[in-house]
């Protein structure tokens, strides 16, 4: 069983993976017109109801393949100009072509006419993702099509309305790839399942899908805030990794970051000196962008303490989501001061992307981090500070080590390799979207960051992370074309924007 959400994003994944929706789409309809040629003894007369969607554009092709050998009808429930898809579009305007007689809802009086003439009833009007109330034209269809006797009535993929109060009662559902979340045989009828071709890999890895099915665009009357507000607390030893972090989850579309850094790293992120951060070039590109952030001091001139814990208690209520560790070192008092802020993140149920140096931290008291909302990224050698567990480099190893582990905790774990594993303990990701340049120092940092990001966007840690390691990945592609083996983690950030605006 699949969540309708999930569905969305295997239809554009599959495209990324080089099958078109609308191969998908002509496979779909294939499998509709195929059973009711194949499976249904009597069929005198079809009346397809077609919504405006892909739904309808599935009933469109199998409309178009019965129309060979069975007199059929279509009952748009719109008009033409309202179809909302290219790919819908599209094969209207191939059923045009046929002998299948359109109506659409300028004949509205006609429908109790076209039902009881038909002996077959094809829905296939609204797909998944619904809830609530159905609404006109839609309810006053669903109703009549139910009230009717003696028909034979087939839904495409979903019944309409499933989900809501009102729903088609059909005899037979032909679902695609999977059975969706909330089907069963009394709100389906008999249930079969058909093979469109989605490739399994859009199963198995990530890809464009989950950001266009879940990233929250902001809307047109949001104000500042609104649309995420992210804490970093890192630096010490390492003065540019809380920046990178900060600048990546501004470029992921955050409103606001807030950094808590040792005095010394706030004076450089703050600086337009390149002099305290190296290489120059990172300094430069840093410096660009710092007047944007706003960096707190801790009390310490070197290293994150326990006592920032009051810095942290007062700040708590004006974030969404916590990144700790970019840059941290690992001195006690450092990790002492990590296991104090992110158990009070935790009994705030706040998220929390747990990064770097406090990923060992949090593996000697894993109690602290169990069951709540955090993403932890660790690489190979994280993952055994984390758990103690030595992988091997065999993929299939990793996948049931991360998947395990995540469900011991109760959390995401995102392990980082030449291909990712993203498991929430019950669901697992892969990805292998990057390249070989992407060893460059940094770029862990900007994950973390973009990971941050979507978290304070109330995006769910799992969602949160997989979206993160392709926006990641995707983005340092695309720096790779102009950089070559020369880039560096701001190239990536650079490109962040440009991942979003192909996608979004």
């Amino acid at each position: 069983m699949i969540q309708s959400s999930e569905i969305h994003v295997l239809d554009k994944n599959a495209e990324f993976f080089g099958i078109p929706t609308t191969t998908l789409m002509e496979n779909a309809g294939k499998h509709v017109a195929d059973f009711i040629l194949n499976q249904i003894k009597s069929k005198k007369n079809i009346i397809f109801f077609c919504g405006t969607g892909n739904n309808g554009g599935d009933g469109f092709v199998a409309a178009r393949k019965i129309s060979k050998k069975i007199n059929v009808s279509v009952f748009l429930v719109g008009k033409p100009i309202d179809i909302k898809t290219d790919i819908s579009k599209k094969n209207f305007e191939k059923l045009k072509k046929t002998n299948v007689t359109i109506y659409d809802i300028k004949s509205s009086k006609k429908i109790d006419e076209l039902i009881s003439k038909s002996e077959i009833i094809i829905d296939s009007m609204l797909g998944i993702g619904l809830s609530g109330t159905l609404k006109e034209p839609y309810f006053t269809i669903v109703k009549k099509i139910n009230n009717s006797k003696n028909k034979t009535i087939v839904s495409v993929d979903v019944p309409t309305g499933l989900g809501t109060k009102t729903s088609i009662k059909p005899d037979y559902t032909i679902t695609f790839h999977d059975v969706k979340n909330g089907m069963n045989k009394k709100n389906c009828g008999d249930i079969i399942i058909s093979d469109i071709g989605i490739p399994t890999k859009s199963e198995e890895y990530v890809g464009p899908g989950e950001i266009v099915t879940y990233y929250p665009r902001p809307k047109k009357d949001s104000h500042k805030g609104d649309n995420g507000r992210l804490l970093v607390i890192g630096g010490g030893p390492y003065f540019g990794a809380p920046a990178l972090s900060s600048f990546a989850a501004q470029r992921t579309g955050v409103d606001l970051v807030f950094i808590i850094t040792p005095k010394k790293v706030a004076r450089a992120i703050t600086s337009y000196s390149p002099l305290l951060i190296k290489p120059i070039k990172l300094a430069k590109n840093l410096a660009k962008l710092s007047p944007n952030l706003i960096v707190m001091e801790s009390t310490n001139e070197e290293i994150i303490v326990p006592e920032d814990i009051k810095i942290v208690e007062k700040l708590e209520k004006k974030v969404d989501a916590l990144l700790i560790g970019p840059g941290l070192g690992t001195d006690t008092k450092t990790n002492r001061a990590v296991e104090k802020i992110t158990t009070f993140f935790v009994k705030n149920k706040k998220p929390i992307v747990i990064d770097a140096d406090a990923i060992q931290v949090l593996g000697r008291n894993l109690d602290i981090i169990k069951n709540s909302k955090t993403v932890i990224t660790p690489h190979i050698r994280e993952f055994k500070e984390l758990t103690g567990v030595n992988l091997s480099n065999n993929l299939k190893d990793k996948t049931e080590n991360v998947k395990k582990w995540a469900n011991k905790i109760g959390i995401t774990i995102l392990l980082k390799g030449s291909i990712d594993v993203i498991s929430d303990g019950t669901n697992v990701k892969l990805n292998d979207v990057h390249n070989e340049a992407m060893t460059t120092g940094g770029t862990g940092d900007v994950l973390a960051g973009i990971i941050g990001a979507l978290l304070s966007k109330k995006i769910e840690p799992y969602n949160a992370a997989r979206m993160g390691i392709f926006i990641n990945g995707t983005a340092g592609n695309l720096a790779f074309k102009k950089k070559s083996y020369g880039l560096i983690s701001t190239d990536i950030i650079d490109e962040i924007p440009n991942v979003l605006r192909k996608y979004l």
